[in-house]
């Protein structure tokens, strides 16, 4: 266990941490490089404005997890528990999702570049002010999310998920 510990532009490379949990823990301004999180707990840690290049988080729980303004490169989040996860104003380029639970996720003014998700829970996810050109998101299941009309243009989803975002636009469908 990592317990109470606050420190800015904390870095880590080429480390595996399996069973770790992060107790009231602030990294603002972290560096992770060639870093993995296999089965830890970082649930309500501060990782705002860190650098994230080439890292896992594996059969994780990582509810709350603060990456607002960070930049993402090259991350993989594979069977992860991110309920309520922070995005906000963050550049995601060539990050994955697989079955994720990703419900009230915050993805406020994020920039995505080869972003995908597989098989994720997006339930009340937010999406404001991001644009889905070239986001598949026909695996994933939610039954509302948080999106701009203007946002979803390119957004790839399946006929039923089509059907609730043309109710956005006011439509009555018989």
């Amino acid at each position: 266990s990592i317990v109470s510990e606050e420190i800015h532009r904390i870095r880590f490379e080429q480390v595996i941490f399996k069973n770790v949990t992060f107790l009231d823990v602030s990294f603002r301004n972290i560096e992770l490089t060639d870093v993995i999180f296999d089965h830890c707990d970082l649930s309500n840690t501060d990782f705002r404005e860190g650098s994230i290049h080439r890292v896992e988080f594996k059969e994780s729980k990582i509810l709350g997890l603060n990456l607002s303004d960070a930049s993402l490169g090259n991350v993989l989040f594979e069977n992860c528990n991110a309920n309520m996860i922070s995005f906000g104003y963050s550049k995601l380029k060539q990050v994955q999702f697989h079955s994720c639970s990703l419900r009230g996720a915050d993805y406020y003014e994020s920039k995505f570049n080869k972003v995908g998700f597989k098989d994720c829970d997006l339930n009340e996810a937010n999406f404001e002010q991001t644009p889905l050109k070239g986001i598949d998101l026909s695996s994933c299941t939610f039954d509302t999310i948080n999106v701009s009309i203007k946002d979803l243009a390119g957004c790839e989803v399946t006929a039923d998920q089509g059907l609730g975002f043309a109710r956005l636009l006011g439509l009555i469908i018989k």
